[in-house]
């Protein structure tokens, strides 16, 4: 290999590259290209790669970006066929990867923080690292050192280290490919900014899962500007956090919030592997540090079980009478005396089958700092808790005072995780746990072929869900009177009169309801026709069923990572409430059940206070039939929504529904919204069924909305 840039300055990264290269010199020959060609490190420096005894496999060049594209032009001409580009700014950087295409050749790059890999003894970065189990993949080079730092600072070392820069030709994806076969490593961390291959990115994440290599996913740029533009309820309720979590609940991953997280998570991870459940078991030496941790526990979703009378009873004959033994145990003390006393309480929980995790907090770990005398007997207490860990099969998790010392240090070097807050041991083994709830899910066939474009509007949209299995309440569309008189002689009263092309019906005045018989649907006909104009206006048969609750259904093809379907809260405070749990499409029932369930609005549908039990099953299927509509969308950013579902004890019905399925049905419905003073959004329970009539004295309706209790 052949390090271009390189420089004997420490200051520089040439200096870097060169130092971490020659670190691999019984693997490789390694020369290094600088043009005043100057002695290196003690080696000698050729000025170009056209001067070395031998072609390269692999160039690394820093070169100031202006002589970076004839160093890549002088490597492919010379037959080099891998490149790692740490310059960037490189002008038109599409250009230089499709010559490296053309020619045979992977480059990593441009701007790229550089590669370590253990196995290879392959060193081209800034800084040093230590080997280990954890490959590190980052779209920034700057947080990916950060990640490489604290793992180490941790006890943890690396397998790969890969910065990938530009991504003009290898591709975050293609590294998490690589890893699945990658036997040294174990876990993998990795940071994205954006998700373009996004499926390709979390198929990757799939496979390493199925081949036991857990990811734990950083990322940023999730906030809610994206929603701004959204079209639909759908698109503004779910932000680019929901979608990514959704993907990783798909591929079993987990995301955390930052680097730390990361890091912590997969200590855990490495050390214990996944727990078998929610229930941990607490063990302190300090009543307020267990209730602390407890607490903890809890926010983050953990079970902290009361422990069975005979497990207490048990504990109890081995501790002072003022120790608490329910869950949390503390030992009140009885470490002070005895510093077994810390090995035989965990020992008794990993023992008693009733908890799937233990988490030793307070002051262990601290004695041989402060009183040197009890260094030894510490730490072989130490071994012995993470000896009797493996031997159960329970991860065992330490929150110690002295994660500084010597006692912290043989604890992570026999395989226990161990940390200086509470709250990271309790964030870093509710990862696990949610890890060990989340495997992920095979991906379900979408059904036969794409789904295909149709027109902007209420009418379209309801025939295409009709055929995947969606119920609506009878309907005809209509366009001059005497199609509103034969359709009232079909319908049943009272009816809903809507302008099918308008998305903000309410707002733009092109909803009617409870029109009670043939002259009021004509009447109110005439008059919206006469003000909106021409179009497929939609004369439906009006739910009235008691106690029906509004729920919303939606689906989108993101343009990165595919098709999503979401279910939540409807109607006009849909936005307000932010009730919604979304999943990679297409789901089945039995997913869409444990959506709905998740929902906080949930109890409506199951009888809260004594109210009417909803069909959820039919609520349920129709979410997956959504779903499976949503999987078979061919253009990226088309949408599908129903608001509201209207669900009752007797099924779910949507009474309003909107499909934007190709550009030009997009521009319509946007177009027809700028016309009637409307959002961008789509009609919502309001537009739709939260309002009633009553007749006035020239036959006309007017609308009033109802009540809390009647909706």
């Amino acid at each position: 290999m052949a390090v271009v840039g390189a420089s004997a300055d420490p200051a520089k990264w040439g200096y870097w590259l060169a130092r971490g290269a020659l670190e691999g010199r019984s693997r490789r020959a390694v020369h290094l290209v600088n043009r005043r060609g100057a002695d290196i490190l003690g080696e000698p420096s050729a000025t170009c790669l056209s001067d070395l005894p031998q072609v390269p496999d692999l160039v690394a060049f820093c070169v100031p970006a202006s002589e970076a594209q004839a160093v890549i032009d002088e490597a492919l001409r010379l037959g080099v066929r891998g490149l790692v580009g740490i310059t960037a700014g490189l002008h038109g950087d599409a250009a230089p990867a499709a010559r490296v295409r053309a020619a045979g050749a992977r480059m990593i790059g441009p701007g790229s923080l550089g590669l370590f890999d253990a196995e290879s003894s392959l060193h081209l970065a800034w800084g040093d690292f230590t080997p280990g189990e954890l490959a590190v993949i980052s779209q920034s080079g700057q947080i990916g050192s950060e990640i490489a730092l604290l793992a180490r600072r941790s006890g943890l070392g690396l397998s790969r280290f890969v910065s990938v820069g530009g991504q003009v030709d290898v591709t975050t994806a293609e590294l998490l490919e690589d890893l699945v076969g990658h036997a040294r490593t174990r876990a993998v961390g990795l940071y994205l900014e954006g998700f373009e291959d996004g499926r390709r990115v979390f198929a990757a994440v799939r496979a390493l899962r199925a081949a036991g290599k857990h990811v734990v996913l950083l990322t940023a740029g999730t906030s809610e500007a994206g929603a701004r533009a959204a079209r639909s309820h759908t698109s503004a309720l779910t932000s680019p956090t929901d979608l990514v979590d959704a993907a990783c609940r798909a591929a079993g991953a987990l995301r955390v919030d930052t680097p730390a997280a990361l890091v912590d998570t997969v200590a855990c991870l490495l050390a214990g592997g996944l727990p078998a459940g929610r229930r941990t078991g607490i063990v302190s030496d300090s009543g307020g540090q267990g209730a602390l941790a407890a607490d903890c526990a809890s926010r983050r979703g953990l079970l902290v079980p009361e422990l069975s009378p005979r497990t207490a009873a048990a504990l109890a004959a081995d501790l002072p009478a003022t120790a608490a033994t329910g869950n949390p145990v503390d030992l009140a003390g009885a470490g002070e005396h005895d510093l077994t006393s810390y090995r035989d309480t965990v020992l008794a929980l990993l023992r008693s089958g009733e908890v799937d995790s233990v988490l030793l907090t307070g002051y262990f770990g601290r004695y041989g700092l402060d009183t040197p005398a009890l260094a030894a007997a510490e730490q072989a207490v130490a071994r012995d808790l993470a000896l009797a860990a493996r031997e159960h099969g329970r991860p065992l998790v330490v929150h110690t005072m002295g994660a500084e010392g010597e006692t912290a240090r043989q604890l992570r070097a026999a395989g226990t995780a161990v940390f200086a807050t509470v709250e990271a041991a309790v964030d870093a083994l509710a990862g696990t746990v949610a890890l060990r709830m989340c495997p992920g899910r095979p991906p379900l066939p979408s059904g036969a072929g794409g789904l295909p474009a149709v027109p902007a509007g209420y009418w379209a949209a309801r025939t295409v869900l009709a055929a995947a299995g969606v119920a609506f309440p009878a309907a005809r569309e209509v366009r001059v009177p005497a199609d509103v008189t034969a359709a009232t002689a079909q319908l049943r009263a009272p009816y809903v009169l809507k302008a099918g092309w308008i998305a903000h019906k309410t707002e733009a005045g092109a909803v009617r309801v409870g029109l009670r018989d043939a002259a009021q649907a004509l009447a109110a006909f005439t008059e919206m026709h006469g003000r909106l104009g021409e179009g497929a206006y939609v004369l439906e048969e009006q739910d009235l069923r008691p106690g029906a609750v509004e729920m919303i259904v939606g689906g989108r093809r993101d343009p990165g990572l595919g098709p999503m379907v979401t279910v939540g809260a409807g109607g006009t405070e849909a936005e307000v409430r932010r009730d919604c749990v979304t999943e990679c499409a297409p789901v089945d029932v039995g997913t869409a059940r444990a959506m709905i369930a998740a929902l906080r609005c949930a109890p409506l549908l199951t009888g809260w206070r004594g109210g009417p039990v909803a069909d959820v099953e039919a609520l349920a299927e129709t979410v997956a039939a959504l779903s499976r509509a949503t999987a078979r969308l061919t253009v990226d950013g088309a949408e599908i929504e129903i608001n509201p579902v209207r669900v009752a004890a007797d099924g779910a019905l949507a009474v309003d529904a909107l499909m934007l399925t190709s550009d030009r049905a997009a521009g319509a419905v946007a177009e027809a919204n700028a016309g009637t003073g409307s959002g961008p959004a789509t009609e919502t329970a309001a537009g739709t069924e939260s309002r009633v009539s009553t007749e006035t004295e020239s036959g006309a309706s007017t609308g009033t909305t109802r009540n809390k209790e009647e909706a």
